[in-house]
């Protein structure tokens, strides 16, 4: 089959999404209102409650969401075959994604821009709250890690790619303070993406790289130090300076890439050579279901989104109404993402036959994003005449900075659930700025380097975790939605079918990683693997109290009419 054909069937249902399906929940649902008074304006310090308008903050929300995960989880889902991997990515984000990271900022920003952990109090009880913390942080603290060592092997193992990281940075810079003297923001568009593919392109010939060996530590290990002390830095800055126009930047250069990627598709139309359903697994892989729904988690659903929406983009939002166009239309975004992802890795541009693409693909491990890379790097190539080397520094650049976009805002989110814990607990310390953002970034570098030892890899430690605690995260965030929309005597069916689908299959996948990790004798898996089920049962069961309360309220009423 032509991949042309998995583009166009993939690009129908998330048109469909957009213009459709998201109009209906936005009207009808969450009953978005132009004239609600949004956080960023009750409360515009400047510094983190910033109005700011919808295309920039939709840069900063889809760039800070999408990280390495959209590329990543699809290029290894494919082991089982395209078309699970494509039909949970199209259905995944028009019916769970979108209204999962719409619902999560309506709901911050209807509660004075509070994360959705503490924003569960309000809703559920003050239990929960405590509860969904330590989720949040936990999942945080993976992805921190684990995105330091992403960006620290792509600049070792594509040198080219660290000048135009870093001057993505510079060029972010200025453009934040261009926009407080209201330029033009599609000048500033057009010159910062001009600005930033003449650095990938400068990057072919400006390899920067570090000493094999620096303070005893190797090349990859200096590199996540330095990247935490960067994050450290651009999370204590205020939004509009770095973190907005950073990301707004990244995210124009991922549609540029889209573009080259997509009319790569349209002007190559290359056959998949990967099956449609894999009957050739290797022992020991994982089985599709539900390990296929934690696997692909952005791309198709991620309860990162719910922290992203309602810890930095909720204190940004306009307008309520702009909720739609960040929410929903990131999901799109992510989704396309992922969808192009399935044809670079599942085509003739990765594997020119089958045989080959099994031999590639010979392990359930053996895709991922320098798979991505290759095939993408190809498709471009081919199809619009561009260098390979070009191609793949270009697509190296780009995995890089949407991880450390991701790291700008978890650094950031890691700071505000501190200091939420220092008002929970009293404890002043944690209410500071600077003291809360060195505590994230130790506990950081403290797994970092403390399970990981010299190379700064610890992060992959407990990294198995991520896709189970991520989906349970997301659920829970459609739980409070769910709740939130009974008490407000509002159809609650659209957020409450997702969160039962995303918590079976999660829930499972949690409990057959539990036995996996028991039987490799990973006790410190076991533990943190308990920690996370048992924390959702118990939110659950809150929730429950919750639920029939109302139900009781309301036969109450009705029975006194």
């Amino acid at each position: 089959m032509s991949g042309i054909m998995i583009i166009l069937f993939g690009l129908a249902g998330l048109s469909f999404g957009w213009f459709v399906y998201s109009r209906f929940i936005a009207e009808k649902i969450y009953r978005l209102d132009p004239d609600f008074k949004t956080p960023a304006h009750e409360f515009n310090d400047g510094v983190d409650y910033v109005p700011t308008n919808k295309y920039v903050l939709w840069g900063h929300h889809f760039t800070s969401v999408a990280g390495a995960a959209p590329i990543v989880g699809p290029a290894i889902a494919v082991y089982w075959g395209w078309v699970p991997a494509l039909l949970w990515v199209t259905f995944g984000t028009i019916f769970f994604a979108g209204v999962h990271d719409m619902g999560a900022l309506w709901a911050s920003t209807r509660n004075k821009g509070k994360s959705i952990g503490a924003l569960s109090e309000n809703v559920i009880g003050k239990r929960t709250r405590s509860l969904f913390l330590i989720v949040i942080f936990l999942l945080l603290l993976m992805v921190n890690a684990v995105f330091a060592v992403v960006i620290a092997g792509g600049f070792v193992g594509t040198p080219g790619s660290v000048f135009p990281a870093w001057s993505a940075i510079v060029v972010a810079l200025i453009i934040g303070q261009l926009l407080r003297r209201n330029y033009s923001l599609l000048l500033l568009t057009i010159l910062g993406v001009i600005a930033l593919y003449l650095s990938i392109w400068a990057g072919t010939f400006i390899e920067l790289t570090l000493p094999e060996t620096m303070f005893g530590l190797t090349a990859n290990a200096n590199w996540i130090i330095i990247l935490f002390i960067y994050a450290a830095i651009a999370s204590m800055l205020p939004v509009w300076m770095l973190l907005q126009p950073r990301d707004f930047i990244n995210g124009m250069q991922l549609i540029v890439g889209l573009i080259l990627l997509y009319g790569a598709v349209f002007l190559t139309m290359p056959e998949m050579t990967a099956p449609m359903f894999n009957t050739q697994v290797a022992a020991g892989t994982p089985s599709i279901f539900p390990l296929l729904f934690v696997t692909i988690a952005c791309g198709a659903i991620s309860g990162f989104h719910g922290i992203v929406a309602s810890g930095t983009s909720s204190k940004q939002l306009n307008k309520e109404t702009d909720a739609r166009f960040v929410g929903y239309l990131g999901a799109i975004g992510e989704g396309s993402l992922a969808l192009i992802t399935i044809v670079a890795v599942c085509s003739v541009a990765y594997a020119a036959s089958p045989e080959q693409w099994h031999t590639l693909y010979a392990n359930f491990s053996d895709g991922g994003a320098p798979a991505f890379i290759a095939g993408g790097a190809v498709l471009i190539s081919s199809s619009w005449g561009l260098s390979e080397s070009f191609s793949q520094v270009l697509l190296a650049t780009m995995v890089a900075l949407f991880a450390g976009t991701t790291m700008d805002s978890g650094v950031r989110l890691q700071r505000y659930i501190i200091q939420e814990w220092g008002d929970i607990y009293k404890i002043n310390l944690f209410n500071k700025g600077v003291p809360a953002t060195l505590i994230a970034v130790g506990a950081c570098l403290l797994l970092a380097f403390g399970a990981g030892g010299a190379s700064g890899a610890g992060g992959m430690v407990i990294w198995p975790l991520f896709g189970a605690t991520n989906q349970i995260l997301a659920s829970l965030t459609l739980l409070v939605i769910t709740v939130m929309l009974m008490k407000m005597g509002r159809p609650a069916i659209y957020t409450l079918v997702p969160m039962i689908f995303v918590l079976i299959t999660s829930f499972l996948a949690g409990l057959i990683q539990l036995v996996d990790f028991y039987q490799a004798g990973n006790y410190l898996l076991v533990t943190l693997d308990f920690i996370v089920l048992v924390v959702s049962v118990l939110v659950m069961l809150e929730a429950a109290s919750v639920v029939s309360k109302l139900r009781k309220d309301k036969a109450a009423a009705s029975n006194a009419q």
